[in-house]
């Protein structure tokens, strides 16, 4: 699949939300599972699990007369191509640029870098500890 078409778009983003959240559902529950605003048509959220669907980011089955669909892609897999999509598209693939950026418009600062490594840190201490 072509890297552009990897990267949901942000009414993909908020519908998958729902199913990542809620697992699968119908479109009714995913339109009920939809939150703030625009508030969206019944027929918007059906074309764009459908377009979902085509994509290969969700299954869907037949129950009864509505088909239900749940996601095949993990958030944690759609959050990885949008984060290199924007690496790629502002920071020329740099991830320094990325950090120094953050730290430029003080949206990351010496107390968050502290946290984030005592975190990584704590993940690198589970790993070694998981049995193999």
């Amino acid at each position: 699949m072509p890297k552009k078409a990897r990267v949901l778009t942000p009414l993909e983003r908020r519908i998958m939300r729902v199913l990542w959240g809620g697992g699968a559902g119908n479109v009714q529950k995913v339109l009920q599972g939809l939150t703030g605003e625009p508030q969206l048509a019944y027929t918007t959220v059906q074309t764009t699990l459908n377009v979902l669907q085509r994509k290969g980011r969700v299954k869907r089955k037949l129950v009864g007369r509505a088909y239900e669909y749940s996601a095949i892609v993990s958030q944690e897999a759609a959050d990885s191509h949008a984060i290199k999509d924007v690496l790629q598209k502002v920071f020329r693939g740099s991830v320094d640029e990325l950090l120094l950026s953050l730290v430029r418009s003080k949206q990351l600062d010496a107390r968050k870098l502290a946290e984030l490594q005592a975190k990584l840190e704590a993940d690198g201490r589970e790993e070694e500890e998981e049995p193999k």
